[in-house]
């Protein structure tokens, strides 16, 4: 048997037990009368570490593998401390307040904020806009680049896309959110100790010496022409952290599930302090790449695992990675059908319709979507950065109506509805017309412009009565 065959058998092997041990653990569990909870939130059963382990491996991608090793530099290791700062953010303000209000979906929480579903309607479809055109395709695009470079496939992208979004999409549309939690906690460990085996291993291959890498590369402190020039760290790094995990249904969506804030809470501590660890998988194993191949981009962790780990070993390791990239898709997947069900489908179509029908249904068309988006981005210079610049689109006007919910006492709606639009048109100038400076600063200016509009409007328009919670 050839090296090739242990690596896909052991792959095989491993992906098919992870299912397995998913279905096992499932197949027994009283599900929730709640059926919008049972299928969307795991019925409100998650206990805190499989709340980390899902939080840990839907953030944890090939995206962040591919993306942030490809780009061969320190100071993306940014990425990560900040992450921690985001997930603080949500255990001790925002998750709070999804429990007392009782959400399904963290755009619940300005309904009853602001007393208007609409503003509520609005926020999903950006949500579900930036799933569709971004977040579905740049994971399916990093996961294909990464097997096709470790396994010297001759499959196109595409087509190795569309066999990791058929596995993403079987988790979703039947198993809801407690098989992809439960899924994502076994493969997470996994990844885990694998990542760590992957960056000793490249260690060994230079013999534990990093020198001869030019400094650039090595410091945290970035310049004007760096991916994150240190001035970022004060303006918008955190508010894209507290976007991320507090606000964004991909990721909060996890701390829904469990049954108390106390362990929702827990879990989110524990991804918080694996966070800071993550650079010794994401960020060390990209700089042993420069070193081994020199400037060689998104390809560069998968080339790296390919060389340095014997076959048995690579093999495991892919099958990990295409957990991670499975639950990162079916986690959005999930979300999206969360949104699009719960926000829309039932509040303006059919209130009595099949709540998991629905969610299915919306599983597979944001598959067929995020598939065709897939060829936009293999021209992307830097993924990581690709991805964060036009996430921007919709997150910080997205953060600002949070940010409004959190601090304004009462809002006039169309203040919030016209602060919303206006956010998205003044960072779409940004990005597609006219960039003075960089997107992390433009991704700031755009939050606090959006929010002064907001509190502007608040102030001229007349404050709605109580009663009103319509459109």
């Amino acid at each position: 048997m050839n090296e090739h065959s242990v690596q896909i058998g052991i792959f095989i092997g491993l992906t098919a037990l992870v299912a397995i041990l998913t279905w096992w653990k499932c197949r027994h569990i009283v599900h929730s009368k709640d059926n919008s909870k049972d299928y969307f939130l795991a019925g409100g059963t998650l206990a805190w570490p499989f709340i980390a382990g899902s939080l840990l491996l839907t953030n944890l991608s090939a995206e962040q593998l591919v993306g942030m090793n490809g780009a061969q530099v320190m100071v993306v290791a940014w990425w990560e401390f900040g992450a921690a700062a985001g997930l603080l953010v949500l255990a001790k303000v925002l998750v709070p307040m999804y429990y007392r209000y009782g959400c399904t979906t963290t755009t619940e929480l300005l309904e009853h904020r602001f007393q208007n579903a609409s503003i509520r309607t609005i926020v999903s479809l950006l949500f579900l806009t930036g799933y569709l055109f971004i977040l579905l395709p740049v994971v399916l695009y990093t996961g294909a680049v990464f097997m096709q470079s470790m396994f010297h496939l001759r499959l196109s992208i595409f087509v190795i896309a569309l066999l990791l979004a058929t596995g993403g999409l079987l988790y979703a549309a039947f198993g809801g959110l407690r098989a992809i939690a439960i899924s994502d906690t076994y493969n997470g460990v996994g990844l885990l100790v694998m990542g760590i085996a992957v960056t000793a291993f490249a260690l060994a291959a230079v013999h534990w010496d990093l020198s001869g890498l030019p400094v650039e590369r090595l410091t945290l402190w970035g310049d004007a022409q760096s991916d994150i020039p240190w001035p970022t760290l004060l303006t918008g790094m955190l508010f894209i952290h507290i976007f991320y995990w507090g606000t964004n249904m991909v990721i909060a969506q996890r701390a829904l599930a469990a049954h108390s804030v106390r362990e929702a809470q827990k879990g989110i501590y524990a991804a918080a302090l694996f966070k800071l660890m993550t650079p010794l998988i994401v960020v060390l194993p990209g700089l042993i790449a420069y070193k081994l191949y020199g400037d060689v981009g998104d390809i560069a962790y998968g080339k790296l695992v390919a060389d340095v780990l014997p076959p048995w070993l690579s093999g495991a390791f892919a099958a990990v990675i295409a957990g991670a990239v499975l639950s990162s898709f079916n986690s959005c997947l999930n979300s999206a059908s969360a949104l699009y069900t719960c926000d829309i489908h039932v509040k303006y179509f059919n209130a009595n319709a099949d709540l998991r029908r629905i969610g299915q249904l919306v599983a597979v068309v944001f598959t067929l979507g995020g598939l065709a988006m897939v060829p936009v981005f293999q021209h992307s210079r830097s993924i990581i950065a690709t991805l964060q610049q036009l996430n921007g689109l919709y997150s910080m006007p997205v953060l600002a109506a949070f940010l409004a919910a959190l601090l304004f006492t009462r809002a006039n709606p169309q203040a919030i509805k016209i602060g919303l639009l206006f956010g998205a048109a003044l960072y779409a100038a940004f990005t597609f017309l006219w960039s003075p400076l960089h997107y992390i600063h433009l991704m700031f200016i755009t939050l606090v412009s959006t929010l002064l509009l907001m509190a502007l409007l608040n102030r001229l328009l007349p404050t709605p009565s109580k009663k009103s919670k319509g459109d």
